[in-house]
C-alpha cells in the first residue's frame, strides 16, 4: 500500500501583522519570492500570497501580485495561490479583493482563495464586515472557473461549509475536487469565526460530503493552535498549512526565523507519521489543476 502524500501550503505573509511582530516576515516582492523558493526546497507544494505595497501596507494591486507571482515562477515549479481577500486598509470592500482578476496583464495563478463567510473583524481602531454574500461567491467562483483558476475556499464556520455544498456547488461553479481551508482561531478578532479545538475540527470535517474526495486543510491561527491543529488535520485526512500569516512563533517565546523553518518541521512530522510529502506536480494531480 502506498503512503498518503500530504500537500503542504505556506502562507508566508498575511494582511495584518508585519515586521513589528516578526522582523523575519517577508513583505517585498523579492522577499516573498525568495522565501517561497526556500519553502519549495523544504517541501512546500503551494504558496498562498498576500501582497504589500512599498511601505509594507496590505494591498490588492494586481501589479504587485504579478511581480510576486512571476518572481516565484522564475525560481521554481511551486503552485501559486493568490489571496482575494480585501486589503487591510480603511475603506476597502469585498470587490476590492477581486480586482486582480480583471487585469488582462495579470500573471495568472493556478489557484486563488475564495472566502465564504460573513464576519465582522476588529483590528486596531477599525471594525469592518467582510461582505462575501452568496451572489458574490457564485459570481467569482464562476469567473475563476472560466479563467482556469481553482478556488481555495476558506470557511470560517460550519454554516459556510453548508453554503459551499448546498449553494455554490449546485450552481455548477466548482470543479471537483473541491478544495477547502478551515479557518480556525480568528474568533479573538472576528465575530462569526470559529475557535480552534479538536471538537470543532471534527465538526467541520463531518460537514464534508461522504460520497467523494474533498481536499481540505486547517488554517490554525496562533502559536497555541498552529502545530497541534496542523498535526490533527493531517491525521484526520487533510493537508498541512503553515506560515507566518497564521503563526509567527516556532515555539513559546521563540520567533520563527523563516517560513521555511516551519515547512522543515512539518515535513519531519509527516515523515515520522509514516507519510510522504507531495511534490507540486503530485499536488496538481490531486487537485486536478488545469494544465
Amino acid at each position: 500500500m502506498s503512503q498518503r502524500k500530504i500537500i503542504i501550503t505556506v502562507a508566508q505573509t498575511g494582511a495584518f501583522h508585519g515586521k513589528e511582530a516578526n522582523p523575519n516576515i517577508p513583505l517585498t516582492p523579492k522577499e516573498i519570492a525568495d522565501s517561497a523558493y526556500n519553502c519549495y526546497n523544504a517541501g512546500a507544494s503551494i504558496i498562498h500570497i498576500h501582497a504589500r505595497d512599498k511601505n509594507g501596507v496590505s494591498t490588492n494591486d494586481s501589479k504587485v501580485y504579478s511581480e510576486i507571482g512571476s518572481g516565484i515562477k522564475a525560481k521554481c515549479n511551486v503552485i501559486i495561490q493568490y489571496s482575494t481577500a480585501p486589503a487591510n486598509i480603511p475603506g476597502t470592500n469585498a470587490e476590492d479583493g477581486m480586482k486582480l482578476l480583471y487585469d488582462s496583464d495579470l500573471f495568472k495563478p493556478e489557484m486563488c482563495s475564495l472566502d465564504c463567510s460573513l464576519i465582522g473583524t476588529s483590528w486596531g481602531d477599525r471594525t469592518f464586515v467582510y461582505e462575501w454574500y452568496r451572489p458574490f461567491l457564485i459570481k467569482y467562483a464562476k469567473m475563476m472557473k472560466e479563467m482556469g483558476i481553482k478556488p481555495e475556499i476558506e470557511c470560517f464556520n460550519p454554516e459556510t461549509i453548508e453554503d459551499v455544498f448546498n449553494i455554490l456547488e449546485p450552481e455548477g461553479v466548482l470543479d471537483n475536487p473541491v478544495s477547502l481551508s478551515f479557518v480556525m482561531g480568528m474568533d479573538r478578532i472576528s465575530q462569526g469565526a470559529i475557535s480552534f479545538s479538536e471538537e470543532n475540527l471534527d465538526f467541520m470535517i463531518k460537514k464534508l460530503p461522504k460520497d467523494r474526495f474533498v481536499n481540505f486543510s486547517s488554517i490554525c491561527i496562533g502559536a497555541k493552535n498552529h502545530v497541534p491543529g496542523t498535526v490533527m488535520t493531517i491525521l484526520k485526512g487533510g493537508g498541512a498549512r503553515v506560515g507566518m500569516e497564521d503563526n509567527i512563533f516556532y515555539a513559546p517565546g521563540r520567533l520563527l526565523k523563516s517560513n521555511a523553518e516551519m515547512v522543515e518541521r512539518v515535513v519531519r512530522i509527516i515523515h515520522e507519521l509514516g507519510m510522504e510529502v507531495a511534490t507540486p506536480d503530485e499536488a496538481r494531480e490531486v487537485l486536478n489543476l488545469k494544465k
